[in-house]
């Protein structure tokens, strides 16, 4: 349910692609400096694009090797997850709805099991079998700015159940009991695929990076000799706005919000992260930036904490260890977690507009 969401990045200036995953671009820079190189490249991948920064002395060719390596991990997993893709795991489990089990890669066992940790925090608002309702919702490269009718929302409100969807870690298999549904993973793959790009970079023995996919990124060691410097983009100003900033480092960084895939309606607005419980849009927030250790963790929490709101969100991150959070209700009010407090620098008031 999270994906195209731009985060803007104040240091080291971030920017948004547009396009599909199959098309690719690249770019490059490289600032000078006494402690070492700042090397970047980007790509799209996964429906958004993938920018890869290091701080390093290595050289050029050592990082641009190893920024290689993320890209093609990336493929690899997007070739795993997506729903697009015929053969990936996902459309295997989904052709199986109601009819048997099917064996899954490792990778895919361990995003629908945080999947399902994700959805037991956060009482079933976070739910990968949304995909159900992704056929009447239209958000992506086929938006129609359409709102589905009543009577086929509730037709499919019975298919979006996360528990039904079975694991059998010791058999490697996952079953969906009921035919028709279908698992999606655009909420929680793209953090997962952070955490597995981070991992190569750090056993390729990088220790200051960033890496951005979309509105999920993760942040490690310095900028040189400061912290990365992240911004939260104000929901209802301009794109290239930021309410607020944090320095961070060794750390995860997603942001979910109504202001990527939507469009107005009669004075209201549709978008494209839907209540589970309702099959439409969730209504009870703005924007969402989680900030945790792991990015799959953070990308799946700014669904469900987005869903649920700002007083039920905020409780629940403040329950979860390690789990910090930045929300900006439907009514523009501002909620800090407690571990953000004197942390998080306040530009600015978010805008406050429909």
């Amino acid at each position: 349910m999270v994906g195209g969401l731009v985060l803007v990045v104040a240091i080291a200036g971030c920017r948004q692609s547009a396009g599909g995953a199959d098309r690719v671009t690249s770019a490059a820079s490289t600032v000078r400096a006494s402690e070492g190189d700042l090397i970047e490249r980007s790509r799209l991948s996964m429906g958004s694009e993938l920018r890869l920064t290091v701080w390093t002395a290595s050289g050029e060719k050592t990082a641009v090797d190893a920024f290689e390596a993320v890209f093609q991990e990336f493929d690899r997993l997007e070739a795993l997850m997506s729903v697009w893709k015929p053969g990936s795991d996902v459309e295997r489990i989904n052709a199986a709805a109601g009819l048997h089990s099917v064996p899954v890669s490792v990778d895919v066992m361990d995003v629908l099991q945080d999947a399902q940790q994700i959805s037991e925090w956060t009482g079933g608002k976070f739910d990968v079998t949304f995909g159900a309702l992704s056929g009447l919702w239209k958000f992506d490269q086929d938006q129609d700015n359409r709102v589905p009718s009543p009577r086929d929302v509730a037709a499919r409100l019975p298919l979006v159940d996360y528990r039904e969807l079975h694991l059998d870690r010791s058999a490697g298999t996952a079953y969906l009991a009921k035919k028709g549904m279908r698992v999606h993973l655009g909420g929680i793959g793209k953090g997962y695929a952070v955490d597995r790009g981070a991992a190569i970079l750090r056993a390729r023995g990088f220790r200051d990076f960033m890496i951005q996919a979309g509105g999920d990124l993760y942040v490690a060691g310095k900028r040189g000799d400061r912290p990365w410097r992240l911004g939260i983009r104000d929901p209802r100003g301009p794109a290239d706005r930021s309410f607020a900033t944090l320095d961070l480092t060794d750390g995860t960084f997603s942001t979910s919000g109504d202001y990527e895939r939507f469009f107005i309606d009669h004075g209201r607005r549709y978008h494209h992260i839907l209540d589970p419980d309702l099959g439409a849009p969730a209504r009870r927030s703005r924007s969402v930036t989680i900030v945790a250790t792991r990015a799959v963790v953070a990308d799946g929490l700014s669904t469900g904490v987005f869903i649920l709101g700002g007083r039920e969100g905020m409780d629940l991150i403040e329950r979860l260890p390690e789990v910090e959070g930045v929300i900006v209700t439907d009514k523009n009010e501002l909620l800090v977690s407690s571990g953000l407090k004197g942390r998080l620098v306040l530009l600015t008031k978010p805008t406050d507009a429909p």
